[in-house]
C-alpha cells in the first residue's frame, strides 16, 4: 500500500497533534509515502505558524523542520505540471475544493493511475476526504476515529 499524505496528514509525522499516532501507524504499514511537491511549502509554512503561535516551542519545531528536511528525499514526490493543474482546476469545480486541496487531490489521482499498488489517501479535511473516496481511494481521516 502506498500512503499519499496531504499536508495536514504529513505534518503529523513531525509535530505531535491529534491523530499523529494514526498517521504514524499508517506510515509504518506503507511500502512508500507519497506527497505532492507543494507539500514542502505548505509543511514549512505550518512549522513557521506553529513557531509563531508557540514561541516556547521554537527549538523543538526547528528540530522537526530539520527532520522533515532530512526525510523529504524518501518520499514519492508527485510533480506539479500543467496536466495536474488542469485536473486540479476540474476537481476544484467538481468537488468545491480550495485551490491547494484540489492540487493535492489531483496529485493523488495522478499517482493512483500510475501505480499498481493500492493508494491510501490521508487527510484531515472532510470535503477533501469525501472527494478522494468518490475517486475510489481508500481514505484515512479524523472522522473515522472520532
Amino acid at each position: 500500500m502506498i500512503l499519499y499524505c496531504d499536508t495536514s496528514a504529513l505534518i503529523k509525522l513531525y509535530l505531535k497533534e491529534d491523530f499523529s499516532e494514526m498517521v504514524h501507524a499508517l506510515a509504518v504499514n506503507a511500502t512508500a509515502i507519497a506527497a505532492c511537491r507543494i507539500t514542502w511549502a505548505e509543511t514549512m509554512a505550518g512549522f513557521a505558524r506553529r513557531s509563531r503561535e508557540n514561541p516556547a516551542d521554537s527549538n523543538a519545531i526547528e528540530l522537526c523542520r530539520k527532520h522533515f528536511h532530512s526525510e523529504w528525499h524518501r518520499y514519492m514526490i508527485v510533480e506539479v505540471n500543467q496536466d495536474l493543474m488542469e485536473l486540479a482546476g476540474d476537481f476544484a469545480d467538481t468537488f468545491a475544493l480550495r485551490a491547494y486541496d484540489s492540487v493535492q487531490l489531483a496529485a493523488a489521482r495522478t499517482l493512483q493511475k500510475e501505480i499498481t499498488e493500492e493508494l491510501h489517501f490521508a487527510c484531515f479535511d472532510n470535503r477533501l476526504q469525501k472527494a478522494a473516496k468518490v475517486l475510489g481511494m481508500q481514505t484515512h481521516s479524523s472522522s473515522q476515529f472520532s
